[in-house]
C-alpha cells in the first residue's frame, strides 16, 4: 500500500473567538505528526474587528472560513455550528481524526460523542483551558509549548517556546513525579529498569501531557532534568530507573560468620563418611521371678489351702443322697 492511503486524515476545526492566530503554523505542524488535516476550517463572525489579525492566516494556510453571525448579543453561535459541521462530517464517515482548536470548554461534551465513534479527538488550547476539556481529548496540546517552526536541520518537535523550569521545580510537581514514577514502575523488569519508549507510551495516554510544556523538547531531556531517575543508554535503547528502588548491596559480614557455616558443613560431612557402629543388640525380656517365700508363710498357707479346697472335693466326691421311699398305709384293723 502506498503512503497517501495509509496517512489518518483529520478534520481540522477551530474557533477563531477562543484561539491565538499566531500559533496556527505551529498547529499545522503538530497535526500533521497525526495525519494529513484535508478539511480546514475556522469558525466566528468575520466582521468583528477582534478577528482582524485572521485574515492573513487563513489565506496562507488554506484555511475555509465560515461566517456565524451573533444572533444574541454575549452569545457565542460559532460554538454550535462547530458542533453540526463536526457531527456531519463523523457521519460522512470518511475521517480518522479530529483537531479542535479552542480553549473553550463547551466543546467537552462533542469531544466525548466523538471518541464513542472510535475516532481520535486532538484538542490544541492555552494554558486557561478547563480541565474537563482537556481531560477528554486524545491529545491535548498547550499551544503555549509550541514554538516557531523549526529548521531544515532541526526537526519540529524539539523546538519550545517555554524556558526549561528547574529542578526543584520539576520535583515539586507532585502530579508529574507520580504519573513518571508509575510508568516506570509499570513498565520496569525485575530489576527496576525500564525501557524510555514504554514509559513514553505510558505517559502518553494522559491528554495533557507533553514534555514541552516543561521546557524541554524530549521526554529523556525532561526525566534527566529531573535527578529522580538513572539513566543507562546502550545502542538500541535508553533505560531509567528510580533511585529510591535501585537494588541495595548486599551488607559485606565478617570473616567469623563467614568461616562457621563451612565449618559446620565440613563437620556433617565428615560426621556422615565415618562408617556407624551397629546398635547393641536388645536385652530379651526375662521371664519375672517367682517371689521366695519364708517356710513358716508356706507351712501356715497349706493348711488354709487345703481346708478350703477339701470341702469342695468331698462336695464333688460324694453323690447325692436318694430320696427315701413313701411309707406304707397301715392295714385294716383286725376284728
Amino acid at each position: 500500500m502506498g503512503l497517501a492511503s495509509e496517512e489518518k486524515r483529520i478534520a481540522l476545526l477551530i474557533d477563531a473567538d477562543n484561539a491565538p492566530a499566531a500559533k496556527i503554523e505551529v498547529i499545522l505542524a503538530e497535526v500533521a505528526r497525526y495525519g494529513v488535516a484535508n478539511v480546514r476550517r475556522a469558525y466566528g463572525d468575520w466582521k468583528s474587528p477582534n478577528l482582524k489579525s485572521w485574515e492573513a492566516v487563513l489565506h496562507e494556510f488554506a484555511i475555509r472560513p465560515i461566517q456565524q453571525f451573533a444572533y444574541s448579543k454575549g452569545k457565542n453561535a460559532s460554538d454550535m455550528a462547530m458542533v453540526i459541521d463536526a457531527m456531519d462530517l463523523l457521519y460522512a464517515r470518511n475521517l480518522d481524526g479530529f483537531a479542535i482548536v479552542s480553549s473553550d470548554a463547551d466543546f467537552t461534551p462533542l469531544v466525548m460523542r466523538l471518541l464513542t465513534d472510535g475516532v481520535k479527538v486532538y484538542g490544541f488550547g492555552e494554558k486557561k483551558t478547563p480541565d474537563p476539556f482537556v481531560n477528554a481529548c486524545s491529545k491535548f496540546t498547550y499551544v503555549e509549548g509550541l514554538g516557531q517552526p523549526a529548521s531544515e536541520d532541526a526537526p519540529a518537535d524539539e523546538v519550545a517556546t517555554t524556558p526549561p523550569r528547574s529542578a526543584k521545580d520539576l520535583r515539586g510537581d507532585t502530579r508529574l513525579v507520580q504519573m513518571l514514577r508509575r510508568a516506570t514502575d509499570s513498565a520496569s523488569g525485575d530489576d527496576g529498569w525500564s525501557r524510555l519508549a514504554t514509559v513514553g507510551q505510558q505517559v502518553g495516554n494522559q491528554a495533557s501531557f507533553d514534555p514541552r510544556n516543561y521546557g524541554y523538547p524530549k521526554l529523556s531531556d525532561l526525566i534527566e532534568a529531573m535527578g529522580l531517575f538513572e539513566i543507562r543508554r546502550d545502542p538500541l535503547n535508553v533505560w531509567i530507573r528510580d533511585k529510591n528502588k535501585s537494588v541495595t548491596k548486599p551488607v559485606a559480614l565478617p570473616a567469623q560468620s563467614l568461616a562457621e557455616p563451612a565449618q559446620k558443613t565440613a563437620q556433617s560431612a565428615a560426621a556422615q563418611a565415618k562408617p556407624q557402629a551397629a546398635p547393641p543388640p536388645k536385652k530379651q525380656p526375662q521371664p519375672q521371678k517367682q517371689a521366695k517365700q519364708n517356710p513358716k508363710q508356706q507351712a501356715k498357707q497349706q493348711p488354709k489351702q487345703q481346708a478350703k479346697q477339701q470341702p469342695k472335693q468331698q462336695a464333688k466326691q460324694q453323690p447325692a443322697p436318694k430320696p427315701a421311699a413313701p411309707a406304707k398305709p397301715a392295714g385294716k384293723p383286725q376284728a
